[in-house]
């Protein structure tokens, strides 16, 4: 894929390539698979699917995704970019309407994964295609607002989605489908045209590096995956606070994601990826580590609101980071972050089933938090180790 650099005045603006990217992000992940999680009790509350094939509809989601991230370079060389962009947003947008209609658990499974295959897809090509035409010291700016797509849609999963529920449960799957369209048709000429992928092309680069970074990626889904499903019901069944509490720091989770990705951004153009990346480990594994020793209300709310912005923060610092360590390569940039995005989303569902399997055993809801912090701890660590092995190999 070689990009238009910055600055070229052919095709549509870069900053309106990069709306687009928060476009795709926002319907293929941050409505396609945060949408479901209010969704979920209003499911089974209208008998359309008990407890567990629910949850196995929302584990649907996160195997498609991997599916995606891992075919998508393939897709793209197959068609070009920018026709796989608008495909499988439009594949998004077609599973919401499926998804109205409850004619059977195969029907709905096989929308849901092809829901978490469009946002794997989306994610490991809608950044890479447009970051290139981005002046370097805006990149990290620009990072953050592509990826503000995913906290969006946290947001709107808290808000929009509990007031369409009570018009009903096929109300709301039409409505988050149209909205789902209205995106597609707004991002659909702000794409770049870009030369055809090659589908076996190796990303160059400082290779500990980078094999560090991906498996940093893993570990950070991890450490996030004990907010991104398990906060709410800890809250609401395992303090004992309610769904109330539990819906306003899902709400308060939302805005954090919002807030989060262009703020990091704005850091790192100053600070460098490098630096700020490693703030963040530390951060998070902060936030995660202490509710193993308290559930004090205001270190609910500052938890909620830093793990909520690294949901999507992670991923812009990751990329800036991947960006640095492959420099001047659009091509070799979008094979890495594929790479990166296959971890991310291994990690994902390594911590989603392994987590469940800790709580299933022992029924306690701060080791699952414990073990977040563990492996944000363990990113830091290789982190470090990396970059100190990278220095003496390239003094």
């Amino acid at each position: 894929m070689n990009a238009t650099p910055p600055g070229d005045s052919g095709g549509p603006g870069p900053w309106r390539g990069a709306f687009s990217a928060l476009c795709a992000l926002l319907v293929g992940i941050g409505l396609a698979r945060f949408a479901y999680t209010p969704l979920l009790p209003a499911l089974v509350s209208a008998e359309w699917f008990n407890v567990s094939q629910a949850a196995y509809l929302g584990a649907a989601n996160l195997a498609g995704y991997l599916i995606g991230a891992v075919l998508a370079r393939q897709l793209a060389a197959r068609t070009s970019t920018t026709f796989a962009l608008r495909a499988f947003m439009l594949l998004a947008s077609a599973a919401f309407f499926a998804c109205a209609q409850p004619w059977s658990f195969a029907w709905f499974f096989l929308w849901r994964l092809a829901a978490g295959i469009s946002g794997g897809v989306l994610m490991v090509l809608a950044a890479p295609t447009v970051l290139p035409r981005i002046p370097r010291h805006r990149q990290g700016l620009a990072g953050g607002l592509i990826l503000t797509g995913v906290a969006l849609g946290i947001a709107l999963s808290g808000t929009l989605v509990p007031f369409t529920l009570g018009w009903g449960v096929r109300e709301t799957w039409l409505i988050l489908g149209g909205l789902a369209v209205v995106l597609t048709a707004l991002s659909w000429n702000g794409w770049p045209t870009v030369a055809p992928v090659k589908s076996d092309m190796r990303q160059p680069g400082p290779v500990l590096a980078l094999k560090s970074l991906y498996l940093e990626y893993g570990l950070n889904a991890v450490g996030l995956v004990s907010h991104m499903v398990f906060w709410v019901i800890f809250i609401a069944q395992g303090l004992g606070l309610g769904l109330a509490v539990g819906a306003f720091h899902w709400v308060l989770f939302g805005i954090g994601a919002v807030l989060g990705p262009v703020t990091a951004g704005y850091l790192a153009d100053r600070l460098g990826f490098l630096a700020t990346l490693r703030a963040g480990y530390l951060l998070q594994a902060a936030a995660a580590g202490i509710l193993v020793f308290t559930d004090h209300m205001a270190v609910l709310v500052i938890s909620s609101l830093i793990m909520g912005a690294f949901v999507p923060v992670c991923t812009t610092l990751v990329l800036g980071r991947l960006r640095e360590l492959i420099p001047n390569d659009p091509d070799g940039q979008t094979a890495g972050w594929r790479w990166a995005t296959i971890g991310f989303a291994g990690g994902q569902a390594v911590g989603a089933y392994g987590l469940s399997y800790l709580f299933d055993l022992y029924g306690e809801y701060r080791l699952l938090f414990a073990v977040g912090a563990a492996a944000l701890v363990l990113a830091l660590m290789l982190n470090i180790l990396a970059g100190r092995k990278s220095s003496k190999e390239n003094p």
